[in-house]
């Protein structure tokens, strides 16, 4: 391969990563939300849905215009049921039957101990108010519960051993209850029953929403989907937030499926009914705040008997082997796709078992990462060794190349002519060099989405220093020095060392002869270490052992073959 050919094809490479960072450290400007500019949605009910025929159903909202408070504040205010399993903690709001409250016992928001855990889901009237809705819309003259109704609770504590049971009796012979369970994890089943003892045939639609104010510091890495998502007729739709204004909204209709909101690591959603037709909504709704809901089937429910409509939510982390084990044993769609795998998504999940497998083997998830590297180098050995004996052949006939180039100066297609035969002569194939460039390229982009998509590496720790391989790394050169240096030189020792063994590999490498390119491919490496610098150190530990074993490999080859 042409040595033009070569540095096209890094070019591309490094322009693929430059993007990439650009848009990981200086991602688009977002709005600042205030106390003062926070304002929530509640759902349509009773009266305003009576006129909004199935195919034309409407979940309208109205801002709830109240001062803001702290979290513990909100929880005073109102009568709750408490949530309480292994994995999570928090509280039902018995007025409305509201999901506002949901911590998770396994994760910190930082890595100090006296850190709070991570919190899902708020109260209205927070700061970051997020919470989830179930109710009921009619078309009928019928009174509905709605946000402001006061259950009857039937139980004291919702854990997986003790669901709950919510009533509440309208006044004209219509009995609503809520029974919601909660299995060992992050599922809740909600299933509403309806006793019609009103005299008459009533129809209801079931409704589910989930709500949440979006601040400044929210969806701001554009390197995994931040917003609403879901799986609508077997398709996953990402919608960006960005992409909405106020009143704006998307619909779709569905027969199974989920939707919800979805962050770096943790996600909300309702489980869609597969046995009957659904509309799901992703809209704005005020600034700032934005809303997931659905509209189900039409249910008719004839006097004197009992209709029922289930569903189950999902508030938790994104756990992959958790998420395919609900694909498979609740037979929820394509759940898995909650987590953001990329464009190769037939490397990222594979490459997320093979570490997981490594890190239960091993114990620590950054000799883990070590090890994933040292076998996937001994996967390509083959290729890279055909690679490297190419290159250290077209290293050794560097003098000759040379000198054709200069007999031939004015004339490049004798100049060409020249070099293939002797490249026939030497038994060289020049594009045998790039072959492992083409297949180190979605390597690279799947181990960087498994490092930023997976749960299981978040908080990880290596050795030394590095207390979180989701992270960059920590020992920067101003930490090392005290001194304010701007954040995109300010490089960790690993980014460093990582660029020292890319210069290495260079200078095993066979030369460009045009200077031009050859002071280009120089400063390559220099460019890798300030661009992947700030990238988790993980994938940086990862590409320094994985050049390492390169540099042995090659040397081993040139000595092979008699290469200076």
């Amino acid at each position: 391969m042409k040595e033009e050919t070569k540095s096209l094809y890094l070019a591309i490479l490094l322009s693929a990563i430059a993007i990439l960072v650009v848009n990981w450290i200086w991602p688009a400007e977002k709005s600042a939300t205030t106390a003062e500019e926070t304002v929530l949605s509640e759902p349509q009910t009773n009266s305003q849905a009576a006129d909004a025929p199935q195919d034309k159903a409407q979940i309208l909202y109205t801002p709830a215009g109240k001062d803001i408070v702290s979290v513990d504040e909100a929880l005073l205010q109102d009568k709750r049921v408490k949530i309480t399993n292994t994995r999570i903690n928090g509280s039902i709001r018995v007025k409305g039957a509201r999901f506002d409250d949901l911590s998770l016992s396994d994760y910190k928001q930082t890595l100090a101990e006296d850190s709070p855990q991570v919190a899902i889901l708020q109260p209205n009237n927070t700061v970051a108010p997020y919470y989830a809705e179930f109710g009921w819309l009619s078309n009928d003259n019928v009174k509905l519960p709605d946000n402001n109704t006061l259950w009857q609770v039937i139980g004291n504590e919702l854990t997986p051993q003790t669901p709950i049971v919510l009533e509440w009796n309208n006044g004209q012979g219509i009995k609503f209850v809520r029974k919601i369970s909660l299995d060992d994890n992050y599922m809740f089943n909600i299933e509403q029953i309806v006793e019609n003892r009103s005299g008459k045939d009533i129809t209801l639609y079931p409704y589910g929403l989930i709500n949440k104010v979006y601040q400044e510091s929210d969806n701001s890495s554009k390197v995994v989907h931040e917003g609403m998502l879901g799986v609508i007729d077997s398709s996953l739709k990402e919608i960006s937030l960005s992409k909405l204004d106020k009143g704006d909204k998307k619909e779709f209709t569905t027969q199974g499926g989920w939707a919800g909101f979805g962050e770096r690591y943790w996600f909300s959603a309702f489980i869609l009914d597969s046995k009957g037709e659904s509309k799901v909504r992703f809209s704005q709704t005020a600034d700032d705040t934005y809303q997931t809901d659905f509209t189900g089937a039409a249910l008719v429910i004839p006097n004197g008997t009992v209709g029922t409509s289930a569903t189950k939510f999902y508030a938790g982390a994104k756990e992959i082997k958790l998420l395919d084990d609900y694909t498979k044993d609740a037979h929820i769609e394509k759940f898995d796709l909650a987590v953001d795998f990329g464009w190769y998504y037939f490397l990222t999940k594979p490459f997320f078992y093979i570490l997981d497998f490594l890190y239960r083997i091993i114990g620590n998830m950054g000799w883990a990462i070590l090890l994933f590297a040292a076998l996937l180098r001994l996967a390509m050995f083959p290729v890279a060794n055909k690679s490297y004996e190419s290159m250290s052949k077209m290293k050794k006939v560097q003098p000759k190349i040379q000198a054709i180039q200069q007999t031939y100066a004015g004339d490049k297609m004798r100049q060409q002519q020249a070099m293939m035969e002797l490249y026939r002569k030497e038994k060289i194939n020049p594009a045998s060099g790039c072959l492992p460039m083409f297949i180190q390229i979605p390597v690279f982009f799947s181990l960087y989405k498994v490092l930023n998509i997976a749960i299981e590496i978040r908080h990880a720790p290596f050795i030394g220093w590095i207390k979180d391989l989701s992270a960059p790394d920590p020992m920067t050169l101003s930490a090392m020095t005290g001194l304010p240096i701007p954040s995109l030189i300010n490089l960790g020792v690993w980014p460093i060392l990582m660029g020292l063994t890319m210069y290495l590999q260079q200078k095993l490498s066979p030369q460009p002869t045009n200077k031009d390119q050859a002071r280009m491919m120089m400063l390559l490496p220099i460019v890798f270490t300030f661009m992947l610098g700030h990238f988790a150190s993980g994938l940086v530990i990862y590409w320094t052992l994985s050049n390492v074993l390169s540099i042995i490999q090659q040397k081993a080859i040139m000595r092979k073959y008699g290469v200076k």
